[in-house]
């Protein structure tokens, strides 16, 4: 197996101060900045030991986290860089089964597990098929077939089980049973267009998908594999395009990013009362020079790590004025997607060019309060908790309806007025 040297060009060296390093995936001059070089999709494994990215031209690397382990093999496991030749361009990749939620934080490990051999990574393709690999022993498991379209999101509940979401351009999602080598499958039909993005609550109740063309916010029961609602409502006046969700980690939060020909913005809604909290929005001179590619919280639901063209990342504290951290503007960022570390700390976020960076995220240690919030929520609901006898304050504050209604809209930038 090559090493992560021979097949990517490793850079530590930068002006940003929050870059920690780059990849840039080594290719022949004639394939530089062409079709299909994107890094669509970028994906850590469960317990932060392994990272994947889709590096191009049908290939997924995936290599050891941290980058400075060494390789070893003792019997069990290989530790060396795994490259995955799917055939076909790669939108969309995922590791799994990934355990249920517990008190004991997820702690990567040069020598995983006894166990860790389950440890799959699905990739969807362009063509609509999606591959099961099997990632200690990079052979290809099976394929599953059922997609017409290019699969562009994919998804493993937080259960532990072989279960399987997928999200295309055929305008339909699938749920798969991987024990079953995708045997079992259902498909939910609704959307009317191309379907950028899915989420599953971390509770495995509810799946959120949202279309791009269609500008709906689906939520659909992952118990009766039924649709629940759309959060947008009705036709729209304004015309934009939504491209990336996620539910925060107690699923009390699903946040939803747009773009249109002179802004983009973040939606934070309640999932189970459909009200819309709060938005983000930043404005732009340059008309239709701008877009929101990917957002995604922190693994302790404090922040929401945004890429967009305009930067490379920007890290918000929702309902907080102003940006904790961003990146230097940069036009050729050229950002698409971003993952956290389950551990938080860092942010991989991939690029149109191929290439992959690790940025320093902000690390905070949640107060007393937010904790108590989040291992409430995670299994309480908000109808649940509004006819409870709590103070107004406290009831505002567990439901995120704590938002001073002045910085319900909001713009990211520092130097631009928050207005009501």
């Amino acid at each position: 197996m090559c090493s992560t040297e021979n097949n990517a060009e490793l850079q530590a060296t930068s002006s940003d101060p929050a870059l920690i390093l780059e990849l840039k995936t080594r290719r022949p001059p004639s394939l530089e900045g062409r079709a299909g070089c994107e890094t669509w999709s970028v994906d850590f494994s469960p317990d932060g030991g392994w990272f994947a990215w889709s590096m191009g031209h049908g290939i997924v690397w995936v290599v050891a986290w941290p980058l400075d382990s060494e390789d070893s093999q003792d019997g069990e496991t290989d530790r060396g860089d795994k490259s995955f030749s799917c055939g076909h361009p790669v939108w969309g990749l995922a590791f799994g089964p990934r355990p249920p939620k517990s008190g004991k934080s997820a702690r990567p490990a040069r020598t995983p597990p006894k166990g860790n051999n389950r440890l799959l990574l699905a990739t969807g393709l362009e063509n609509g098929v999606i591959k099961i690999w099997n990632v200690l022993s990079g052979v290809a498991v099976f394929d599953l077939h059922g997609h017409e379209g290019v699969v562009r999101d994919l998804v493993f509940p937080q259960n532990g089980t072989l279960t399987l979401i997928s999200s295309s351009r055929d305008k339909t999602l699938r749920i798969w049973d991987l024990a079953h080598k995708g045997k079992k499958v259902q498909v939910l039909s609704g959307h009317k267009d191309w379907i950028s993005c899915c989420s599953v609550s971390p509770d495995c109740s509810m799946i959120a998908s949202v279309g791009r063309f269609d500008r709906m916010v689906c939520l659909w029961s992952l118990r009766s594999y039924t649709f629940m609602r759309n959060l947008t409502g009705g036709p729209h006046k304004t015309l934009h395009l939504l491209s990336s969700c996620e539910f925060s980690p107690d699923g009390a939060l699903l946040a939803t990013a747009a773009f249109s020909g002179s802004s983009w913005w973040i939606d934070l809604w309640d999932p189970y009362t459909a009200e819309k909290l709060a938005t983000l929005v930043d404005y732009f001179e340059d008309y239709g020079q701008n877009q929101v590619s990917s957002i995604q919280f922190s693994p302790d639901g404090l922040y929401l790590a945004i890429v967009t063209d305009d930067r490379a990342l920007r890290i918000w504290e929702p309902g907080k004025k102003g940006m904790v951290m961003q990146t230097k503007a940069d036009r050729d960022s050229n950002g698409l997607c971003c993952k956290y570390h389950p551990q938080g700390g860092v942010v991989a976020t991939g690029t149109r060019d191929g290439h992959v960076r690790f940025w320093r995220a902000p690390r905070t240690v949640p107060s007393l309060c937010h904790l108590c919030r989040s291992i409430l929520r995670h299994s309480v609901s908000t109808h649940q908790m509004e006819p409870l006898p709590l103070p107004k304050r406290i009831l505002e504050y567990l439901t995120y309806r704590n938002i001073p209604e002045r910085l319900k809209t909001c713009c990211s930038s520092d130097e631009e007025e928050w207005e009501g």
